[in-house]
């Protein structure tokens, strides 16, 4: 079960609820967002460095980024957690009225992900939610902008070198799309989410990397895909329905279809 009691959809205020087995998959990142854990492990990957956050922690996630998560419900309560979505127009009104801008000479944050320290502001930010999940009850959207806020207030006070990330407002630049094609290939996502956060247009992203690669994205990316499923089958000993989700099939079937096409054997034959 995934419950969102205290959110309307477009409500910038998340309250997540699963109880049964683990859940894998992935996202797209397209907002900041602060989250709470309450109970349950998340497990999360953004193609080069795992965290794991267990109950009682704080995280930050920047914006556009691709992430693989595992979620692990406490066999006695749940997975819950909550999370405040700080959307770039809460921020733009926000760095107008407190005249927050970014450092003119800004640092590279190679960082996308952080654990945050426990604060007492922090943590009384999450608890006075707490209440409408109890009460099965929706956060008017007067009191949902007062939260996302006050997120944004303590934020700036706990951890003040999140202000150049906060406040950036530009969209992704174009980047090296070998390195970055080579490090997110195994995310599941279209070409056109490729495209933008390597700083392209759809058409300008296939033609570099037809340029770059010598092979079409789609089928690049099915080679790679295969490639390290295959790897990590004969070489590090895993199952073939560990390993689809990781490098980046939908569906167990279309894997196994698409490896004994490419291998000329099944993956469990491996």
């Amino acid at each position: 079960m995934n419950d969102s009691k205290i959110n309307q959809k477009t409500s910038p205020i998340a309250y997540s609820c699963y109880y049964t087995q683990n859940r894998e998959g992935e996202q797209f990142a397209a907002e900041h967002v602060l989250s709470f854990q309450i109970s349950g492990v998340l497990t999360l990957n953004n193609g080069t460095k795992e965290y794991v956050f267990k109950p009682g922690d704080f995280r930050f996630i920047k914006r556009n980024q691709l992430i693989k998560f595992n979620k692990q419900p406490d066999p006695n309560t749940a997975f819950q957690s909550i999370s405040i979505y700080l959307n770039q127009e809460a921020l733009r009104d926000f760095s107008i009225k407190h005249n927050q801008k970014t450092s003119l000479i800004k640092n590279p944050e190679t960082e996308t992900i952080f654990q945050l320290k426990e604060v007492p502001l922090l943590k009384s930010l999450m608890d006075s939610l707490i209440p409408y999940i109890n009460e099965d009850q929706l956060i008017t959207e007067e009191l949902q902008a007062l939260k996302v806020n006050e997120a944004i207030n303590i934020l700036l006070q706990c951890k003040p070198e999140l202000k150049d990330i906060l406040f950036d407002f530009n969209e992704p630049g174009k980047i090296d799309l070998e390195a970055f094609m080579k490090k997110n290939f195994h995310f599941n996502v279209q070409l056109d989410r490729f495209a933008y956060l390597t700083g392209r247009s759809l058409a300008t992203f296939k033609r570099d990397f037809q340029r770059v690669f010598d092979i079409s994205p789609s089928r690049w990316l099915l080679q790679k895909r295969l490639q390290q499923a295959y790897y990590l089958i004969k070489e590090k000993g895993k199952t073939p329905s560990e390993v689809y989700l990781e490098v980046g099939f939908e569906d167990l079937s279309h894997f196994s279809f698409a490896f004994k096409k490419q291998y000329g054997l099944s993956p469990s034959k491996v």
